[in-house]
């Protein structure tokens, strides 16, 4: 029993093809109806022309990533319970067309932040990176957030001012515009003020409040989904800790075994990225897996990695602060006993050879990834064969 191999696909305007994806070697594509707004409900007609489209690729669509929470629920609001109600109603829509994980993450505002996408690397190619000044001088200096400074030292703020002086008009501009990318819309042209009135939407809303809100959409969506035969897969937060002033409940083990405990069943897991978790240093990624395993319903394997001062970048996917070798081998264990194969996707891979140069989703160029698949691949390959005493197929349906 091998891991079910896919990539994600972002839709027809993504510049990487299905037929890439599958000449990378991928059984599976992850994708998302990105047409519709949070909150919106997903037609089955139009889940089914997906499905279709991947399909008529030689693929399979078994996978959602992701059907958003929309800001609303999370901060059970104004519309949420229209939206938590046309949110089971995408459910439906979903299992009828055969797909069976859902992914979805309950970070506020901004799905993740890095404050550089095209860091280099030493071979020349490019990666996405948190530099934790860089991210302190847009925070204070470009969106001017109230009371931004009361969330760091003296010394990080003096460094913050520093390199603020000495950045170009040009240089400020890009790294505004690198911070927003994880907002829903991010095509679009943000002013400092409208990310602050959304901030402000979450006044009053702390760490207690967000993850009582969060289970309660547990409470109202799981029973749905179980019913359906659905397992809902949740992402971790991406950095691993509050950011904006806002709060962050899905990103240590702690955070992972509330959100379980709260609403068990077979229906509540996880989406385990060890490149998420693994950004912070307290998480230990190997031994995560193996006591999540039983609630483990899609990987992100990919690598970072991290200095002493909070930085951190995409490292390649077997060389990073996480010990690859260790979750491969220990997902193998967990998916013999539990007779099936987890999906899994390579997650951020450097943007490299032909691809340099092309305007392309953060992380998400063709080569990068496929780079890292067949890096995975070999390792999942090696460790089949010696521990199982066993060829596996190189194909994997």
């Amino acid at each position: 029993m091998r891991m079910h191999q896919t990539m994600r696909w972002y839709g027809p305007s993504d510049i990487v093809r299905l037929s890439d994806i599958r000449q990378a070697g991928c059984a599976g594509v992850v994708t998302a109806l990105h047409q519709f707004a949070p909150g919106e409900v997903w037609p089955r007609e139009a889940v089914r022309a997906r499905r279709e489209l991947i399909e008529a690729a030689g693929m399979d669509w078994t996978v959602v990533e992701s059907l958003p929470v929309s800001e609303d629920i999370k901060k059970r609001r104004g519309a949420y319970r229209e939206h938590l109600h046309n949110y089971a109603r995408s459910l439906e829509n979903l299992a009828a067309e055969g797909i069976r994980v859902i992914t979805y993450n309950f970070m506020p505002v901004l799905d993740w932040i890095r404050t550089d996408v095209s860091y280099p690397m030493p071979d020349g190619s490019l990666a996405l990176y948190f530099n934790r000044t860089d991210f302190i001088v847009f925070d204070i200096y470009l969106l001017q957030r109230p009371g931004a400074s009361g969330d760091y030292t003296g010394v990080e703020q003096a460094a913050a001012k520093l390199r603020f002086e000495k950045m170009t008009a040009e240089q400020r501009e890009s790294l505004f515009r690198n911070c927003l990318l994880g907002l829903p819309g991010s095509t679009e042209a943000f002013t400092p003020a409208q990310v602050l009135e959304a901030l402000d939407g979450y006044k009053g809303i702390d760490e207690a409040a967000l993850r009582k809100n969060l289970f309660s959409f547990l409470e109202e969506i799981v029973p749905v989904a179980e019913k359906l035969g659905l397992r809902m897969a949740i992402h971790p937060d991406d950095p691993p800790y509050p950011v904006l002033g806002l709060p962050r409940v899905v990103s240590t083990e702690s955070d992972a075994v509330a959100l379980l405990q709260a609403v068990p069943s077979p229906a509540n897991g996880l989406c385990f990225c060890t490149g998420s978790y693994g950004a912070r240093p307290d998480n230990n990624i190997p031994a995560m897996v193996h006591r999540f395993g039983d609630h483990i319903h899609f990987l992100h394997l990919r690598n970072t990695m991290r200095d002493k001062d909070g930085n951190f970048h995409e490292a390649d996917h077997l060389d990073g602060d996480t010990d690859m070798y260790a979750v491969v081998k220990e997902v193998l264990v967990i998916q013999q006993r539990r007779k099936e194969s987890i999906p899994m996707r390579p997650d951020h891979g450097h943007q490299m050879l032909d691809d340099l140069g092309k305007k392309t989703f953060p992380g998400y160029t063709a080569i990068g990834r496929l780079r890292g698949l067949a890096e995975l691949r070999g390792l999942e390959y090696g460790i089949f064969a010696s521990q199982y005493n066993a060829t596996p197929p190189v194909s994997i349906s």
